[in-house]
């Protein structure tokens, strides 16, 4: 079940994101984010949250600022992706866009394999991040050190 996060599932909503991240809290290049106030959508399955997406809508463009998915080759991550799609062009907007850190190759492959381009990259936005929100591990995925942003975005 796919369903908007709201005031009902936003305790929900902040368990997770504490079990998953740490905290709420997303830095990025962007901004600074309290995930739970954000737009997005949870998928549940037996009454827990197996994925959650969170996005901003920008003037031009909307930007998802989180996407999780429990059950990875499910098809989750894909299905909030396109909900969130499906908000942009609601919207008349035309770009979606987002960021991941350096190390996460499987994000680059997933967001790839559904028509999102690297269109920059943001050195050190990672070790400035860590200046604010210190828990950010200096080592990331594979042992890969933890320094920059990627940012892609899709034409929809």
């Amino acid at each position: 079940m796919i369903e908007q996060i709201n005031s009902e599932n936003k305790e929900k909503v902040i368990s997770f994101f504490k079990e998953h991240w740490g905290s709420s809290e997303m830095i990025i290049s962007s901004g600074i984010y309290k995930c739970e106030n954000l737009d997005g959508f949870i998928y549940e399955e037996n009454h827990q949250i197996v994925g959650l997406i969170t996005y901003v809508i920008k003037c031009d463009e909307v930007e998802i600022i989180s996407l999780d998915s429990i059950l990875e080759g499910k098809g989750i991550g894909t299905v909030l992706i396109e909900k969130v799609e499906n908000v942009a062009k609601q919207k008349q907007i035309n770009i979606v866009s987002l960021v991941t850190t350096n190390d996460n190759l499987n994000a680059l492959r997933f967001y790839q394999k559904r028509g999102y381009r690297i269109t920059s990259i943001i050195p050190d936005a990672v070790n400035e991040a860590r200046k604010i929100k210190a828990s950010i591990p200096l080592i990331g995925n594979d042992g890969i050190p933890l320094n920059d942003e990627l940012e892609l975005k899709k034409i929809i």
